[in-house]
């Protein structure tokens, strides 16, 4: 089969990796794809959200199947364009992907149907939500309605800066329409655990939890980023907490979807917290997350194509989903500055032979044959192994082995997985 796979990220690599060893795939084009994409897939110069150019490449490369990975051209209606003219995808449709695309329908979806979340209120009007904050609970969590690349999320820890993300957001338009409107919600405390799912609209399959370490520095400090590593599975995820999400979040909001004719085939992203009062949605995604899906689809042992393609017809029920009991750990190596601004043009050199350790490429591209650094994330070393703390030795062994010009990484991810994992011995 001629496979196509939209996007050109970590994620994006980490999905062709696991696709290639499909016994049923012939050929694999990337679009965009990257620098480091480029030794497993061929990589086409057409962008993400380029919805017509997408469809006009699919239709005239006899690709069998497409995988829409990233958030964008799936909120754009990708996977109904590539369906309207024959060619079955993996991803929701557009109607279906708004429950990542508007914060504000997911927020209203969760109330109307009772699936536990935060406290929220929503804001049309910058004075009204200026008003609202004078007395509203600190701190407080400030969200863009609409997509923002993942940093559309203030967590203000005093009515000042709450102050100063609304007016970010709506006055200086600092995501664009994204932020015209916006919800204010409660700030919920506990560990945060995030689950990815196969999901045909009937059944959910999760996925293998994760954590995120989302600070760009040790010790969770520094801006908020990306993702600057994932391990997995995700110790406070523990099999009662499953059941429990699984009764009162995961079926509950399929189901949902299906009572507003928005039936979600694809993978759908759970961002939880596991609060005091049981696990409750901070958000939902439309997709797979990114770095989580470089610590989960390592564990897969199952054909990542045919539980796509099953996924796709409405069929999950009929694929063998497994993964492995081990645990993966990811650590992000980044370019020094990011989040913020960072030199780019540098050439990496990557290890090689490395154990049951896979590097995906994220933010890197080919110039005059060699691989530069073009992006803020620059690639991800993933390891599996029977414990996790043999994964995040493994891990670290490969990320040290990276070589580029101020190329810098977090040196504590899996600590607080690994404290909650010796405690739990003791």
């Amino acid at each position: 089969m001629n496979i196509m796979v939209v996007g050109g990220g970590g994620r994006e690599h980490a999905i062709i990796k696991k696709l290639r060893k499909s016994k049923n795939v012939d050929k694999i084009y990337a679009l965009p794809g990257n620098g480091g994409i480029a030794a497993d897939a061929e990589c086409i110069d057409i962008g993400a959200k380029d919805i017509d150019a997408i469809v006009d490449f699919a239709k005239n490369n006899n690709i069998d199947f497409a995988v829409v990975a990233p958030d964008d051209p799936l909120v754009l209606g990708a996977v109904d364009a590539l369906e309207a003219i024959g060619i079955p995808a993996f991803g929701p449709k557009k109607n279906a992907a708004i429950i990542e695309g508007s914060k504000i329908f997911s927020k209203n979806l969760m109330k109307k149907y009772g699936i536990p979340t935060a406290a929220y209120e929503v804001f049309e009007d910058m004075n009204s939500a200026l008003a609202y904050l004078d007395n509203a609970p600190i701190p407080t969590v400030i969200k863009a309605d609409g997509l923002a690349l993942g940093k559309g999320v203030v967590i203000a820890m005093t009515r000042d800066e709450a102050k100063a993300a609304v007016r970010s957001m709506m006055e200086e338009k600092m995501f664009g329409e994204s932020g015209s409107k916006i919800v204010i919600e409660e700030f919920l405390e506990g560990p945060e655990v995030s689950v990815l799912s196969f999901t045909d609209g009937k059944i959910v399959v999760p996925m293998v939890s994760s954590m995120d370490h989302k600070r760009a520095l040790d010790g969770d400090k520094g801006l908020n980023t990306g993702g600057m590593g994932t391990i997995a599975p995700n110790p406070v995820y523990t099999k009662e907490i499953a059941d429990r999400c699984m009764n009162e979040i995961f079926l509950p909001t399929i189901k949902a979807m299906n009572e507003e004719g928005r039936e979600f085939r694809g993978c759908l992203y759970f961002g939880l917290m596991i609060t005091k009062d049981g696990p409750k949605v901070i958000e939902y995604n439309c997709r797979f997350g990114d770095p989580e899906t470089q610590v989960v689809l390592p564990l897969l042992e199952s054909d990542l194509l045919d539980i796509m393609i099953k996924t796709s017809k409405g069929e999950l029920s009929e694929s063998d989903v497994k993964f492995s009991d081990g645990a993966a750990a990811c650590v992000v190596v980044a370019s020094e500055g990011y989040p913020g601004s960072y030199d780019k043009g540098y050439e990496i050199t990557l290890p090689e032979n490395l154990s049951d350790t896979e590097i995906y490429v994220a933010g890197a591209q080919l110039k005059d044959g060699k691989l530069v650094n073009s992006g803020g994330r620059v690639l991800g070393v993933s390891s599996t192994a029977a414990t996790l703390e043999e994964a995040l030795k493994k891990a670290y062994a490969g990320a040290e082995k990276v070589c580029f010009k101020n190329a810098f990484y977090r040196r504590d991810i899996g600590a607080k997985a690994m404290k909650i994992l010796m405690e739990g011995k003791n």
